[in-house]
């Protein structure tokens, strides 16, 4: 793209379809004209230089309980309507700061162990396997409905410990839940029926918490009940959030590491015959799906001081949006980084976040997209 065929950065298209389905031409563009960037059209600072989004991340004057960000743009009348939700939401662990964080992190860990992950190993294998079952049956695939969008959703349901049968039920209440947090454009439309799911699903955790208070399973609801660090426990409060979160955070984005890693093999063939032939390839392969593409495009943050950022002053109160997807194409930081290399050596994206905030359930993504596009690329010579 030449300076002169570009739009100018001042126009307000943060949700131009063009640039929905590829932003890194214009995240370039940031780059090289303006790394720390006003975007007017979402009331926001936009970071696209791995530099600056690294020490964002690190930044302790840049806060994440941000939930005010949605209710600030819901009428007076809906908002007061929603506001058990916003009090639910404002309960996650992904929206609150030190020592809050700090406390429901520990809590947090001690549920979702590495042990925890390494069980899951042998039946994440099994249940892949049984969705290529199905679809070699049907002669076609769609990546997303028929193996990305069902793998995660029925791992992180089972650890959870929902019951098949309610799964979609479940899905369907956090997924109403995702379209409110996920589109900031959108809240006045999604903010009622959001909160009806939230109300659902408090009323559906509560039977299964009260359950497993009684009879613990080798769940992670029972492990996030008996939780305990230093005589603290999780409020009810925090068990729903919790529970919210990992339903949200072990499906999504795990979506998205799936699709977005087939795709990106499917259309650099050169590569996708370099895995075939070395299944051991795997692991640094997941890790450059992650950065070529990532699953989450963006994180958000708001300014607690004023503070300068890449030369330019962010006063007070100001969203500060870290651009992760441009970070992790950045070629201060990246050799040829809008070329997939699955042989990449010092691969230190940022695509589950850095610091106190990282993803907590980065082991899970990667152990789910590892064996899922290593079963689809040995199973299909000719995809």
């Amino acid at each position: 793209m030449t300076n002169q065929a570009r739009p100018t950065l001042n126009e307000p298209v943060p949700m131009d379809p063009a640039i929905l389905a590829d932003p890194y031409p214009r995240y370039q563009q940031l780059r090289d004209e303006d790394p720390v960037h006003w975007n007017q059209g979402i009331n926001s600072w936009m970071l696209t230089r791995y530099t600056d989004v690294l020490a964002a991340l690190r930044d302790q004057n840049l806060s994440s309980a941000q939930i005010g960000a949605f209710s600030e743009r819901l009428p007076e009348s809906i908002a007061e309507k929603v506001q058990p939700m916003i009090s639910l939401i404002s309960d996650m662990m992904l929206m609150s700061d030190p020592p809050d964080h700090t406390r429901l992190r520990k809590l947090a860990n001690k549920a979702f162990t590495p042990q925890v992950i390494d069980r899951m190993r042998s039946h994440i294998q099994t249940v892949v396997e049984e969705l290529l079952d199905d679809v070699e049956k049907s002669g076609h695939m769609d990546v997303i409905p028929d193996l990305s969008n069902p793998l995660p959703a029925i791992v992180i349901s089972e650890m959870l410990g929902v019951p098949a049968e309610d799964r979609e039920q479940f899905k369907m209440w956090s997924s109403r839940l995702a379209a409110f947090l996920g589109n900031i454009r959108t809240v006045s439309e999604t903010a009622e029926i959001a909160q009806q799911s939230v109300f659902d699903l408090s009323d559906y955790l509560r039977n299964i918490i009260s359950q497993r208070r009684a009879e613990p399973q080798e769940d992670l609801i029972s492990a996030l009940v008996v939780a305990e660090e230093e005589g603290d426990a999780f409020s009810e409060a925090e068990l729903y959030s919790m529970c919210i979160l990992l339903m949200l955070g072990g499906h999504e984005t795990t979506t998205n590491l799936i699709g977005n890693g087939l795709l990106a093999l499917l259309q650099n063939p050169v590569q996708l015959e370099k895995l075939r032939a070395d299944p051991e390839m795997i692991e640094p392969a997941v890790e450059e799906f992650l950065r070529y593409d990532s699953p989450v495009q963006s994180s958000v943050r708001i300014a607690t001081a004023n503070m300068e950022i890449g030369e330019k002053h962010v006063d007070k109160g100001q969203r500060v949006t870290m651009m992760l997807g441009a970070a992790n194409r950045d070629p201060e930081r990246f050799s040829n980084p809008n070329e997939l290399d699955l042989s990449r050596e010092d691969n230190r994206h940022l695509a589950f976040g850095f610091g106190a905030h990282f993803c907590l359930g980065a082991a899970l993504a990667r152990l789910e997209g590892q064996i899922c596009i290593g079963a689809v690329v040995q199973r299909w010579p000719d995809l």
